[in-house]
């Protein structure tokens, strides 16, 4: 699970707007990430999410690939390849930077196009993100959405839950979804339920990625409301996750950032003010470690400090 754009101060602000309670405080295993990509001291989500996918270290703005132009395979495709099934849920499009990075191979993280393409020749199994668009209003001409013949689209939630086709896919907008302030569906939570659900229900071991993409795009906004929405409703797609490993103690969970945005600073003392006391030194990102929480079968992998990197690393440890 990746909350983009999340740091220590990004996760304060909302645990205090929540009452100072999460369900993030029942993870019992922390660590620290160090962020900085192939050519940059600051990252951009492209790298960051190659190197948690891959393993590998990249430029900013490059997906799947090395500095040296290699190809590389990630957990996800790894996992396909040994029996595992996999799905994707994320609040941006489904074409975005992070969730690229798990299926897509492209120099540039701009080429919406070539992504949807390889998300449809890829092994992922089950969906739900926006960005319809690129698989329908291409310069191609094709229509992706016909030519995936082995999935079935859907409209809702409803219908997913009930498809019965072995690869499902749902777009929850025609371009990037709104913000939760906007009024955005399906909720985090409610859609990682049933995505779990579908994937549990196979009785095969699986790999999913979840992303809380918009806490990034409300720290590129300076717009503590937005970043502090986005991550409460990010710690209740948490308390999901941990249900689920509560109750299937064999799977591992990951919870961590991508990058810190905004170089937000949290200067109140008194909690019931802390909007009209926080600083942003940035609207873009910097370079701060930001935290790991793990919890279930090699979680204790993921204390201390340590590359990016190696998170793909602790990750396939695990898989069999």
């Amino acid at each position: 699970m990746i909350a983009d754009g999340a740091g220590l101060s990004q996760i304060t602000a909302a645990m205090y707007e929540n009452n100072n309670k999460f369900n993030l405080e029942n993870f019992k295993v922390v660590g620290l990430q160090k962020t900085h990509s192939a050519n940059s001291l600051i990252t951009d989500s492209a790298a960051s999410g190659t190197a948690m996918a891959c393993g590998i270290k990249t430029e900013n703005g490059t997906i799947g690939i090395d500095t040296e132009n290699k190809s590389f395979e990630s957990i996800l495709e790894i996992c396909e390849k040994k029996g595992y099934n996999s799905g994707i849920i994320v609040t941006s499009s489904i074409v975005h930077a992070t969730p690229a990075s798990f299926y897509a191979k492209v120099i540039s993280r701009a080429n919406y196009q070539e992504i949807a393409y390889q998300l449809s020749k890829s092994e992922v199994d089950f969906f739900i993100g926006g960005g319809e668009k690129h698989f329908i209003k291409r310069n191609d001409r094709k229509n992706l959405i016909t030519e995936m013949r082995d999935w079935e689209f859907v409209n809702g939630l409803d219908q997913f839950d009930s498809s019965t086709s072995k690869k499902v896919g749902y777009f929850i907008s025609y371009e990037e979804p709104p913000s939760l302030i906007e009024g955005r569906k399906p909720l985090l939570d409610i859609g990682l339920n049933s995505i779990l659900s579908k994937l549990n229900s196979l009785k095969k071991p699986f790999f999913l990625l979840v992303e809380g993409s918009q806490v990034d795009w409300g720290g590129h906004d300076n717009d503590l409301e937005y970043v502090t929405k986005e991550y409460i409703e990010f710690d209740r797609a948490i308390g999901v996750a941990l249900k689920f490993v509560e109750e299937n103690p064999n799977t591992l969970l990951v919870v961590t950032a991508d990058h810190e945005t905004g170089g937000l600073a949290i200067t109140s003392d008194q909690i019931k003010k802390l909007s009209s006391k926080v600083r942003f030194s940035t609207k873009g990102h910097t370079a701060s470690m930001v935290p790991v929480f793990s919890k279930g079968v090699g979680s204790k992998e993921f204390s201390g400090i340590y590359d990016n990197t190696e998170i793909f690393y602790k990750m396939m440890l695990q898989i069999k």
